[in-house]
């Protein structure tokens, strides 16, 4: 993990870490991969390359996104705060700025007269807990007033934190996000993998909590689980987990169309006169 650099500095292991499924799974085939690759099983040899392949995206986006974050920091315009795990990075895309935050910030920019500035905070591998006791402790710490910050957590949960636990971490989290946030709910894995259709309720149930919690704050959804649905063929990355370019399409047009009410005021609020300002 040398490569992480500043991203491994800003942050630390802690008692509120998990090993997720994912992770564990990465690790694997970075550590065995050479005795893997001794398979006759072509398909399995190469979905293991891919897997290594975005255990390697891991470090080199975290240290995209850090850069990025030294530059939002200084710059001008207004500021959008991610929050979340590794889809936020970007994982699986042929670029971080081709995962859905890249997507979006294209958007936005289309939009307005003055370029975003994105403050990354998320983690590859985080979970609810991560974001409660951690990203939001950065963003805390930076005292600064964002126009807008995203929040999307909860796939890493599902099968690495008790169901009491992840309820409530999420509940908890959404009563601390500012009053400028967009929570994302998770995309019910129907027909992904073997196990999707057993997960559908569980995460459904999930969602549920996501979407009250919100509500009690007047916080807007973007409704991630309505908007990306299979088939999944052809959207998803080599490690056949993350989305790809294609597949993170769907993911930002959630969030995309979460953001007027938002939007309309944190534009207003920086003085920007985009086109689509006065047509919102």
């Amino acid at each position: 993990m040398a490569l992480l650099g500043t991203a491994e500095r800003h942050y630390e292991r802690s008692a509120h870490d998990h090993t997720t499924p994912i992770g564990v799974l990465h690790q694997l085939v970075v550590r065995w991969g050479d005795a893997e690759r001794t398979t006759s099983r072509r398909a399995f040899r190469r979905w293991c390359d891919g897997v290594a392949v975005v255990d390697v995206q891991a470090r080199t986006f975290a240290e995209y996104w850090d850069r990025q974050n030294e530059t939002a920091l200084i710059g001008d315009g207004p500021l959008w705060v991610v929050l979340g795990d590794s889809t936020a990075q970007g994982l699986g895309a042929t670029s971080p700025l081709h995962g859905y935050v890249g997507q979006v910030a294209d958007a936005l920019n289309h939009r307005s007269d003055r370029p975003w500035r994105i403050l990354n905070l998320s983690r590859a591998g985080a979970q609810a807990a991560h974001v409660l006791h951690d990203q939001l402790s950065r963003l805390d710490a930076l005292g600064v007033e964002p126009d807008l910050v995203t929040c999307g957590i909860g796939s890493n949960d599902i099968l690495g934190t008790a169901p009491k636990k992840v309820h409530g971490n999420l509940r908890a989290l959404i009563q601390r996000l500012p009053s400028s946030s967009v929570v994302m709910d998770l995309l019910l894995p129907d027909r992904f993998w073997a196990i999707g259709g057993l997960c559908t309720p569980y995460v459904a149930g999930i969602n549920r909590t996501i979407h009250r919690a919100a509500a009690e704050r007047g916080l807007p959804v973007a409704e991630l689980s309505r908007h990306v649905r299979p088939p999944w063929r052809g959207k998803l990355a080599p490690d056949l987990f993350h989305p790809n370019d294609r597949g993170y399409q769907p993911l930002a047009n959630a969030l995309l169309a979460a953001l007027p009410a938002t939007l309309a005021r944190s534009t207003q609020a920086s003085g920007l006169r985009g086109p689509s300002a006065s047509s919102r």
